[in-house]
C-alpha cells in the first residue's frame, strides 16, 4: 500500500542521451544568440555545448550530478570570458548612457543639414552611430565635420559645424573665470585709490 521510496525516475531518458540533449541545447541557444544578438543566450548555450562534450568524453561517469556541476563551471567561465573580452561593445563605450553625454560629441554630415533636415554620423556613436540633425544657423554641406551642440533628447540632435565654433563651454567659462577676476582687480585698485 506504500509508496516505493526511490526518487523520482524519468524512465522515458536513458542517462546515455543527457550530453547529446545537452550540446543539442547549446547549439540552438548559440544560434538564438545568433539570430537576437545581445539576448546572452551565448553564456548558457557554450556552458551547455562544453558540459555536453565533456559528458561524451566522460561516458558512464557523466551522470546527471556530474553534467549539472560542468554545467555550472563553464557557464562561471563562459560568463567570465564573455565579460572580459565584451563581445558588444568594448567595455560599455559602444552605449550612451543618456542623451546629455552626446554634448560636445563630433561627426560628420552624412546628410546635408539644414534647421529643419539632415542627418550626421557621429565618431563614436555605438551601434548605431546615425543620427537625425537640425542646424542651428544655415545649411551645413555634406562631409563638414561638426559638433552636437544640443542633444535634444537623443533622437534629433542639434549641431554646428565646426568651422563655427569658436568657443565651447570650458572656453567660455574660462572667459567668464578670467572677466570675474578682472572685475575684482578693478574694485581693489579702486578701493585703493580711495
Amino acid at each position: 500500500m506504500g509508496l516505493p521510496l526511490v526518487a523520482l525516475q524519468l524512465d522515458f531518458l536513458d542517462p546515455a542521451l543527457l550530453p547529446l540533449l545537452l550540446i543539442v541545447a547549446g547549439i540552438g541557444l548559440s544560434l538564438a544568440e545568433a539570430l537576437a544578438p545581445g539576448a546572452h543566450f551565448v553564456v548558457l548555450g557554450v556552458a551547455l555545448l562544453a558540459a555536453g562534450l565533456v559528458g561524451l568524453l566522460l561516458g558512464p561517469l557523466a551522470g546527471p550530478i556530474v553534467l549539472a556541476l560542468l554545467v555550472f563551471l563553464f557557464g562561471a567561465l563562459a560568463l567570465y570570458g564573455y565579460r572580459e573580452f565584451d563581445i558588444y561593445g568594448g567595455k560599455g563605450t559602444g552605449q550612451t548612457s543618456d542623451s546629455d553625454s552626446l554634448k560636445g560629441k563630433t561627426g560628420r554630415v552624412t546628410e546635408r543639414v539644414t534647421p529643419t533636415d539632415g542627418e550626421i554620423k557621429l565618431d563614436s556613436g555605438g551601434f548605431n552611430p546615425y543620427y537625425a540633425a537640425r542646424s542651428l544657423h544655415g545649411e551645413i554641406p555634406e562631409g563638414t565635420e561638426v559638433m552636437v551642440v544640443d542633444p535634444g533628447g537623443g533622437n534629433v540632435v542639434t549641431v554646428e559645424s565646426l568651422d563655427l565654433v569658436t568657443e565651447d563651454e570650458i572656453d567660455r567659462e574660462l572667459r567668464r573665470g578670467r572677466e570675474a577676476r578682472g572685475e575684482e582687480r578693478q574694485r581693489e585698485e579702486e578701493t585703493e585709490r580711495a
